[in-house]
Order: structure tokens, then sequence, then C-alpha cells
């Protein structure tokens, strides 16, 4: 037991100290804040804008936000496939503020040390449903202004043949 344990110990040791960064190898996030705002701000400055140009762009799926559901921290989507296309779609999102009328990347508050539940919710032929996402724990509340939460999809068809689009749905906090 020993002779397991103690080869097993240095290993985990090794492993930890190699995966801690130093403040050297830290970089600085780009993105700046006004002095006392959160990260849907409108004093943000340096903000990325979007990468996601093409979106929206599957025949027959759509997202929305459920009226209603809208709120400084969350908001309820609703996923709509009215085509024969089996849909696959996770847990990961984005919010993207719009500023003088493009949109912008929202910097998250945990300085990119974050990741998601990797699941896959199927969406069916014909089907409608819902889901929750929360924010808080990512971006903070959301000042007030024009927002999108943009969600990767997938077109399945088998086991390694799919086609990837983009989901967004708009929504306003106020």
């Amino acid at each position: 037991m020993k002779k397991i344990f103690i080869p097993l110990a240095i290993i985990s040791f090794a492993l930890i100290g190699c995966s801690q960064e130093s403040e050297s190898q830290t970089s600085e996030p780009t993105t700046e804040y006004g002095s006392s705002s959160k990260s849907g701000s409108t004093e943000a400055t340096e903000w990325e804008p979007t990468i996601y140009e093409k979106v929206n762009n599957l025949d027959g799926v759509t997202m929305i936000a459920k009226e209603g559901t809208v709120s400084s921290t969350g908001l309820t989507v609703i996923f709509e496939n009215n085509s024969n296309k089996h849909i696959n779609y996770g847990e990961s999102f984005l919010l993207e503020k719009k500023i003088n009328g493009k949109w912008y990347e929202i910097p998250d508050i945990l300085g990119g040390n974050y990741g998601f539940n990797d699941v896959g919710y199927g969406l069916e032929p014909f089907e409608v449903t819902e889901l929750y996402f929360d924010w808080d724990w990512l971006y903070g509340n959301l000042d007030n202004g024009e927002y999108r939460i943009v969600i990767d999809i997938n077109d399945f068809r088998d086991a390694g043949d799919f086609d990837k689009y983009h989901l967004t749905a708009e929504f306003i906090v106020d």
C-alpha cells in the first residue's frame, strides 16, 4: 500500500505545482471598467467587438427570450425547431451588449477562469423547449441596455457529422 501511495502523492504534488500560474505569467485583461461599474456598464471601454457576424441562419430553428423572464441576472429562452433537423445544444453561452449600434462581447467577471457543464440537449424536429440561463456568477448584474445571448447549436446528422450554427436572442434590461 505504501509503495503505491508515495508515488501517487509525489505525482499529485508535481501536477499541482505545474498547474499553478505565477503572477508574472498572468496577463491583465484588456478590458477596462468604469470605477464602480459591473460588466454590463456603458462606461466599459476596449470591449471586443462581436465575432458572430452570421447568426440565426439555420432555417426553421429559432431562439427567443421568453416574455416576462428577463432580469439583470438571467432569462429563459425558447428554442423552436420547425424543421426536420435534429438539433443539439448545451449550457454554454455568452452575452453581448449593443453600444452605438454595434455588438460587443461583455467581459466576464471571473477573468476567464470558468467553464460550463458539458451536456448535450436535443431539440427534435417540430419540438419547442425552454432553458433558463443564470449569468449572475459570470457577468454580475447587467446595467440597463440592449443585449443578446449567443448560443452554439449543432445540426446533428450522425456521430462526427454535424454543422455548427450560432443562435442569438435579443433582450432589454431596464
